[in-house]
């Protein structure tokens, strides 16, 4: 038997292109707006919410036939709650100045709207395993999005790619400083994220016209 049927590979697949958490359903747009000024920040960011998202879904998925209804939305933000909490001691632990760079981003992974829908929607009504590919395809899906913003904001607005000068040095006037090029000061601040995320849906609209609305 295999391990993925076509459905489950669908569970995956989707978030990544036609169904993505960003640029189709609109969630998680603040913190694409506030990590990706680096390159970095961003993918520390995805698999921090790759890890939360996998494993709350499964915890939910476990507990969905015991959690009173009325009060499943507080259990939930324990559950997230916790594993931010994992997550935020884990980077303090091996990655300090990585943290102190996110700070109170981390913490809000518990107000992000992904997860808190992915548990409402799906784990609540799946098993496990189908709970725990959701998860990563939707974490998946928002992590691109969140790498792609990083790259062409680091890239464009301090010249670099995970710290490295990949441009030159600006001061020296090396590499394309040496032709006068010049740092783009405005793809370092929180607009320049919506920007790009916006170029983004652009495109994907355009590569798939069932995904423009009608109005």
């Amino acid at each position: 038997m295999a391990l993925l049927t076509k459905k489950d590979a669908k569970l995956i697949s989707d978030p990544l292109a036609d169904n993505n958490p960003i640029t189709i359903q609109v969630l998680g747009i603040c913190s694409a707006l506030a990590i990706t000024a680096e390159l970095k920040a961003s993918i520390v960011m995805a698999i921090a919410v790759m890890f939360v998202l996998g494993v709350g879904n499964v915890v939910i998925s476990l507990m969905r036939n015991i959690i009173p209804s009325k009060i499943r939305i507080i259990v939930q933000l324990i559950v997230v709650a916790t594993l931010v909490i994992v997550v935020d001691q884990v980077l303090k632990a091996f990655a300090y100045e990585l943290s102190k760079t996110l700070s109170v981003f981390v913490g809000l992974i518990i107000t992000n709207c992904i997860i808190m829908g992915r548990f409402e929607a799906f784990a609540l009504g799946n098993g496990p395993w189908r709970s725990f590919l959701d998860g990563i395809g939707n974490a998946l899906g928002y992590g691109v999005i969140l790498v792609i913003v990083g790259f062409f904001r680091e890239l464009l607005g301090s010249g670099t790619l995970l710290g490295f000068k990949v441009l030159g040095d600006p001061i020296a006037k090396t590499g394309l400083y040496s032709i006068g090029y010049e740092n783009n000061g405005f793809m370092i601040i929180p607009p320049a994220a919506l920007i790009v995320v916006g170029v983004i849906i652009w495109v994907q609209r355009s590569r798939n016209k069932a995904l423009i609305e009608d109005h």
